[in-house]
């Protein structure tokens, strides 16, 4: 017995040099793991960007703050002696140069560069959101709501292929989503300060026109003085990424990526279903006879779990292969627009938002990350670009689409539009290539 101990030690010896490499080679794997998370906090992240990324992350806060127009358009027409059917002819106006001006914004970011076409952008959103004030032609002014809807977003596609040029891979989707906290901001706070400033002005356009306009060349002028001229191009793209020899650029060489193609396609959909609640979910609740109260809860509960919550749950949902973590953010979506059409009131509002929320904080952010790594570093604007025209579009035909069908069905218009949600999972889950390996 005493040769089979001496035996099992002497074994157990032979085997501890080649347990030890692969240990040591965990433990270093941990620590590179734990390393990258940590480097992708939210301080971390935001205190160790560039300066054109913090001026970037800003500017999008503040011209979503500053946007009073779409909010006021339709009182201010009204008032100045416009009929209500001049006043729906601008606002389909407006949303048509809103969706054209992210492909627009895209191929300006490309062939202008970013700094060039956020001046662009701002200069002109500011000059014409003005001019607004002093147009006395009913054509001149549609053709002013048109040009300056289309200027408010010709800055996008540059701003977020700025985010994606300076932000490192494992960080990408927390700068996104940090992009996404300053829109939400914005959005939230652009119509306490409108109403503040038409308050301040006596009850006039004046000063809330005016006010959005110093605003938007206040950031013009940052963005002339930090932003740098041309995106940073990088030679040195992998096969996968690379443009190949005779192809043709622009959105030609978007339409020819039959996978991305389908990702847009999600796009669409998701930003049709996720509208709802802000067209056909009050007309339901009208319908069935729910007090005003419980939509204005949803909204202002969506409102707070976004911005409370979507940078935390970011910091863990990054560290996921981003064809679950877009897979998810479509069907939760969908899944709690779903919940709208189940029999038990307004419980059904609170909790099917409650669950589309989730599906918004947990999926949002890389979902507009995706497009920066999706095609070739060449035409990543226009890539871009082109996500964000489909998500308009879908955002601008989602709430007539979802009318029409509650007129025709009533409230099986909420497991028609989930169908539309199961719809933008299968083709995420098809399109998106995980380029990146998990942070954790």
């Amino acid at each position: 017995m005493s040769t089979d101990i001496r035996t099992a030690e002497t074994a157990d010896a032979a085997a501890e040099p080649q347990a030890r490499p692969a240990a040591e080679a965990a433990g270093k794997a941990a620590g590179k793991a734990a390393e990258a998370a940590e480097r992708a906090a939210v301080w971390a992240t935001f205190k160790e960007s560039t300066p054109a990324v913090k001026t970037v992350l800003a500017g999008v806060l503040v011209n979503r703050l500053s946007g009073f127009l779409q909010l006021f358009l339709v009182l201010f027409l009204t008032d100045t002696g416009h009929s209500k059917g001049r006043t729906v002819i601008a606002l389909g106006v407006y949303g048509a140069g809103a969706v054209a001006g992210s492909l627009v914004g895209g191929t300006l970011a490309e062939r202008l560069g970013i700094r060039r076409a956020t001046v662009l952008s701002m200069s002109s959103t500011a000059v014409l959101t003005a001019a607004l004030l002093y147009l006395p032609d009913f054509t001149l002014l549609l053709g002013a709501i048109a040009l300056v809807s289309l200027g408010a977003q010709l800055f996008r596609p540059a701003s977020a292929t700025l985010l994606a040029d300076q932000t490192d891979g494992d960080r990408q989707i927390m700068i996104f989503a940090m992009y996404r906290f300053g829109l939400n901001v914005g959005a939230t706070a652009a119509p306490l300060l409108g109403y503040a400033l038409y308050n301040a002005g006596g009850h006039s356009y004046t000063l809330l026109f005016w006010g959005e306009a110093v605003i938007a060349l206040a950031y013009a002028l940052v963005a002339r003085a930090t932003l740098p001229a041309k995106t940073a191009q990088h030679p040195a793209a992998t096969a996968a990424t690379a443009v190949p020899a005779g192809a043709r650029g622009g959105y030609a060489a978007v339409l020819r990526d039959r996978r991305y193609l389908l990702y847009l396609t999600a796009a669409f959909c998701h930003a049709a279903v996720y509208t709802q609640y802000l067209s056909t979910l009050p007309l339901y609740m009208k319908d069935a006879g729910m007090a005003l109260f419980w939509y204005t809860f949803a909204v202002a509960l969506n409102g707070l779990i976004v911005i409370a919550f979507e940078l935390l749950v970011t910091k863990v949902s990054q560290r996921w292969p981003l064809k679950i973590t877009v897979g998810l953010g479509f069907a939760l979506v969908g899944a709690g627009v779903a919940c709208y059409g189940l029999p038990i009131g307004p419980a059904a509002v609170v909790i099917g938002t409650l669950v589309w929320s989730l599906g918004e904080i947990l999926g949002g952010p890389a979902v507009f990350a995706y497009p920066a790594g999706a095609g070739p570093e060449p035409l990543r604007s226009r890539y871009i670009g082109s996500f964000q025209f489909m998500f308009g579009l879908g955002s601008a035909l989602g709430p007539m689409a979802g009318t029409w069908l509650f007129l025709q069905f009533g409230a099986l218009v909420w497991p028609l539009v989930g169908a539309c949600s199961l719809l933008a999972t299968a083709c995420g889950l098809v399109a998106v290539r995980d380029r990146r390996s998990p942070t954790a």
